[in-house]
């Protein structure tokens, strides 16, 4: 799979994302906002977009459709559940199915939560290459996705427990957004002494770009405070209705949410 992360630069730094089949150089184009820009650089790599694909429905996520799919003649792909609020839809998808492209396989998750129609698209991996997730506003860097635009804070926590806190550590995630270091700030306000975080953060703070960074699961767990629900510390701070995991998560979630 050859991979074009794009970042839009906006006020909400928008990632959006070309996937491109290795033999057939045919792409799926995932949340295409800026759609001049990622119908440019689709042109700079050579590469077909067959199918845009859609997170969610927010208006960050959709507005680029419809100029790209008059320019490429793409078919859409979103939510079953989405399809009444994002217009067009060519076809809905739901847990379990594939989204194919060329020789390229994506396996469709349904993880609700940021709002209850989200879906998030997992390549499996090869010899040659690593597993990754394409998980718009569900998992961020060192984050989790919002949830008062739709959403629900115990849905997103039964999304983490059953499909993003077991997958593998060398999984990939490439999220809809550049929040890393606001959400390491997060990570450290509530864990000051998380040693990994603090390291990371002196790397931006040096001469990393957060454009370039990738993570992946394995390094969520040391620097995502949502991934760290039984931290002593980070549990004592939520208060004393932090009495297991989900309560931990849906306090971090609620702080994180006016913070």
């Amino acid at each position: 799979m050859l991979i074009k992360q794009i970042p839009i630069r906006n006020n909400l730094r928008n990632y959006m994302y070309l996937l491109a089949c290795e033999q057939t150089l045919e792409a799926i184009a995932i949340d295409p906002l800026n759609h001049s820009l990622c119908l440019k650089v689709a042109q700079d790599l050579g590469w077909t977009i067959k199918t845009v694909a859609n997170t969610h429905h927010h208006h960050d996520h959709i507005g680029g459709n419809a100029p790209v799919i008059e320019s490429t003649g793409a078919e859409l792909v979103a939510h079953a559940e989405a399809m009444n609020a994002i217009p067009n839809v060519d076809r809905g998808v739901q847990a379990g199915e594939s989204l194919r492209c060329g020789e390229l396989h994506l396996k469709v998750m349904d993880t609700p939560g940021h709002t209850m129609s989200h879906i998030c698209l997992y390549f499996s991996g090869s010899d040659a290459e690593k597993p990754a997730l394409f998980c718009g506003d569900t998992l961020f860097n060192a984050g989790v996705g919002r949830c008062d635009f739709g959403g629900d804070p115990e849905v997103l926590y039964n999304t983490f427990v059953e499909q993003i806190f077991p997958l593998a550590d060398d999984v990939r995630i490439f999220p809809g957004h550049d929040y890393i270091q606001n959400n390491l700030e997060f990570t450290l306000d509530r864990e000051p002494d998380n040693q990994a975080a603090i390291d990371l953060q002196k790397k931006f703070v040096q001469d990393l770009d957060p454009e370039s960074f990738v993570s992946n699961i394995g390094i969520e767990r040391e620097i995502n405070v949502f991934f760290r629900l039984d931290n002593t510390l980070v549990r004592e701070g939520i208060g004393p209705n932090a009495r297991d995991d989900k309560s931990t998560f849906i306090g971090l979630r609620h702080l994180r949410d006016n913070w």
